[in-house]
């Protein structure tokens, strides 16, 4: 069986595309997260350590975080991932759906370590992941989104068929992507088929800085199903 890692932001794709590879067949040994210079929030989605490793104990497989610069991030992935094909990794999956650039830096990162990538989202179309995101029962809240696009109310809400109107009615007027690909909004996942419990958010806090609406969860609690 292939032992591939997870390119894990805790957002929908990465988990949805972890999810499709273990149904293919691959044995994910690993959640691999870049984290900021000091190792305390993920890169690109801003969730904290803590969240992460709630994740990845519901969901049974161990997280590893490495932290960087933004301007060491491509030494420092490499770094890591060679580090897990020393326990005998050999492929990698990540949640990228349709922007090019995005898989050309997939190609050329694992290329450079030699592991083959894996995208079991490529190619579909963006409104059917999330629909099948949802309808396979996952479940993710709204952590961050561009204040122009969304209002502050729509913090914490959940990706939900209320979410997908609201995007489709959006979509009409204003130039977005359904999944969020070009950061229009990020998630987190707290439920959903490869998880054995479920996260429960108990504290927030929404802030607005430079442009985006953010969801700090202050507290939460792995909780059973």
């Amino acid at each position: 069986m292939n032992q591939v890692f997870v390119s894990w932001s805790g957002g929908k794709d990465s988990c949805f595309a972890c999810y499709r590879a273990t149904l293919s067949g691959l044995k994910v040994r690993y959640l691999l997260n870049m984290a900021d210079v000091h190792g305390q929030r993920s890169w690109f989605h801003g969730l904290s350590r803590k969240l992460l490793q709630m994740q990845a104990r519901a969901a049974g497989i161990p997280l590893v975080q490495r932290a960087s610069t933004m301007a060491g991030y491509e030494a420092n992935f490499r770094d890591a991932v060679l580090a897990l094909k020393k326990d005998g990794v050999s492929g990698g999956v990540f949640g990228d759906i349709d922007l090019e650039e995005h898989r050309e830096w997939v190609e050329r990162m694992c290329r450079q370590v030699d592991v083959r990538p894996h995208l079991p989202l490529w190619g579909l179309s963006q409104e059917k992941v999330l629909r099948d995101f949802i309808d396979t029962g996952f479940e993710a809240v709204i952590t961050l989104a561009k204040a122009d696009l969304f209002g502050r109310d729509w913090l914490g809400q959940k990706v939900d068929l209320d979410f997908l109107s609201h995007l489709s009615k959006l979509r009409e007027t204003k130039d977005i992507q359904p999944c969020g690909e070009s950061g229009e909004y990020h998630t987190f996942v707290t439920d959903g088929p490869m998880f054995n419990q479920r996260i429960e958010i108990l504290q927030t806090r929404r802030v607005l800085r430079k442009g985006y609406w953010r969801l700090q969860i202050l507290r939460a609690e792995l909780r059973g199903k």
